[in-house]
């Protein structure tokens, strides 16, 4: 066995160690409470009270601001952790999902673990005293300095029509209810069924528009060219108040952000989360 064997070997067998297992777990909780609190600041807002962002910098002041909010933050920051961990060896290894050792299966996953360790970065240095500008004020910085490279206009576009094509992905999907799968759902006894199936739906529709938004913004400032319009999470949940539906608009995409997050605490029950078996004489890309 070569060097490359034997590292791929541990890697797997730490990926299929109950703690790593519980590490995954405990992600989906730090997801979910995160979302929980995104969503009631949305609504708040939405409502005409509080003032915090209504995105993951307002939900960390929130709890920072509570007694041992710091030691929570640390919690979160080692939930995105073990997120991102958990989506990183799905990416090496595979899916516990039908064809999950496909390449168009993996790469996602290698995105999504991306994305979570730039979320706990963002927590931790939100715990030194860094970090601490808004979403929109990030996403707006973010364009401009990109912009401002040879070709950067052109992967800002990229950024947001990959947002724009998630979103979509996300809301066919949550029709589908292809989140399914991802569940343990022999499991889950028929009161189960019932609970988690509109949470889930409600959920990814309410996270389906949000990233299609932020997308559309991102993509509308690298055509304009014109970073000031861009906008994060919270900038995104302001225009759907925006709309003829006014307030009521941002408060139902808010409902569906706390939806999200009570699915999350689902999911710590029964998504799947261990490594998926090496397949015989199958190529992992066929």
């Amino acid at each position: 066995m070569t060097a490359k064997d034997a590292a791929r070997e541990i890697g797997r067998r730490t990926a299929g160690h109950p703690w790593f297992h519980h590490l995954s777990r405990a992600g989906l909780a730090a997801r979910g409470v995160l979302y929980l609190l995104i969503g009631w600041l949305a609504l708040l807002i939405a409502m005409g009270h509080g003032g915090e962002e209504a995105d993951r910098q307002g939900a960390l002041r929130t709890i920072a601001d509570r007694p041992g909010g710091w030691a929570v933050l640390c919690l979160l920051a080692a939930g995105f952790a073990g997120l991102a961990l958990w989506q990183f060896a799905e990416a090496l290894y595979g899916r516990p999902l039908p064809k999950g050792r496909r390449k168009r299966m993996r790469l996602p996953a290698a995105f999504r673990g991306l994305t979570y360790a730039v979320g706990c970065a963002g927590t931790v240095g939100f715990l030194f005293g860094q970090d601490h500008a808004s979403g929109d004020q990030q996403s707006r910085a973010l364009s401009a300095r990109a912009m401002a490279e040879p070709g950067g206009r052109w992967a800002v576009l990229a950024v947001g029509v990959g947002f724009v094509v998630w979103g979509i992905v996300t809301l066919v999907n949550a029709g589908r209810r292809a989140f399914r799968d991802e569940l343990d759902t022999d499991a889950m006894g028929t009161v189960a069924h019932w609970i988690v199936q509109p949470l889930g739906t409600i959920g990814n529709v309410a996270r389906g528009l949000i990233g299609g938004a932020v997308g559309s913004f991102l993509a509308y400032a690298a055509i304009s060219y014109a970073p000031d319009r861009a906008q994060g999470l919270d900038g995104a949940l302001h225009e759907f108040a925006a709309t003829p539906a006014g307030g009521w608009g941002m408060a139902v995409i808010a409902l569906g952000l706390v939806t999200f997050g009570l699915y999350c605490f689902c999911e710590v029950r029964w998504r799947k989360v261990e490594a998926v078996e090496q397949q015989e004489d199958r190529p992992a890309d066929a």
